[in-house]
């Protein structure tokens, strides 16, 4: 099966176990793969016939803005379910949501949380 990768998808959202995240906020990063059959874009050339990406990206960036939960798990899982839904094309998906400054004292390091699954998984 083929993949379209996007990487490197920067949100600013309200996602996070302390009070003060939800509040204030904090930066995201959103790394996706999508599985697709893309040979027939292959041959017409035309955007019909394959995903146009910019609608992920709008709908990442729109469910990292909006969303309030407390876990990044539900955030991610949010997130595939979403693009499943809404992406007719697309038959699985895996999904990298990042914290990359997470407030825990003394770490520098990110945070992130790995996800993949399959129309058939909703």
């Amino acid at each position: 099966m083929d993949c379209i990768h996007l990487t490197g998808i920067r949100c600013y959202g309200y996602t996070g176990y302390l009070p003060e995240e939800q509040v204030l906020g904090q930066w995201f990063e959103v790394d996706v793969r999508l599985w697709l059959d893309l040979s027939t874009a292959a041959k017409t050339d035309a955007i019909e016939d394959t995903l146009d990406y910019r609608s992920v990206i709008s709908l990442i960036q729109h469910l990292v803005k909006t969303s309030n939960f407390a876990l990044l798990e539900k955030l991610v899982t949010t997130i595939a379910d979403s693009i499943l839904r809404e992406c007719a094309r697309v038959t699985q998906v895996h999904v990298i949501l990042s914290k990359p400054a997470a407030p825990i004292p003394d770490f520098g390091g990110k945070i992130s949380i790995e996800l993949t699954k399959t129309k058939s998984n909703l």
